[in-house]
């Protein structure tokens, strides 16, 4: 099942990682442009989905410095979540 979806991602990967990347910057420009009103829950959600996304393409191309940044980035959308959702 995953060589499947590792082909079908790798095929795509350049439109998967250009939807991460727009992922990301909708989730910061959310932030920027709302400040304290910002949905924090859902800008924790989708910025941590495209670190997952990021860091699978990150993985496929064999990239470890982006696979390291990206899946940092998903640490931190852990801590960003447990934290908007009052649990930390």
């Amino acid at each position: 099942m995953f060589n499947k979806l590792n082909n079908f991602i790798f095929s795509y990967i350049s439109t998967f990682e250009m939807v991460g990347v727009i992922m990301r910057i909708i989730s910061f420009s959310l932030v920027s442009w709302l400040g304290p009103e910002s949905p924090f829950m859902f800008v924790w959600i989708f910025n941590t989905i495209d670190a997952i996304l990021l860091t699978w393409c990150a993985l496929l191309r064999k990239d470890k410095a982006y696979t390291l940044l990206n899946a940092f980035w998903i640490l931190v959308g852990i801590v960003g979540i447990l934290r908007a959702g009052g649990i930390i």
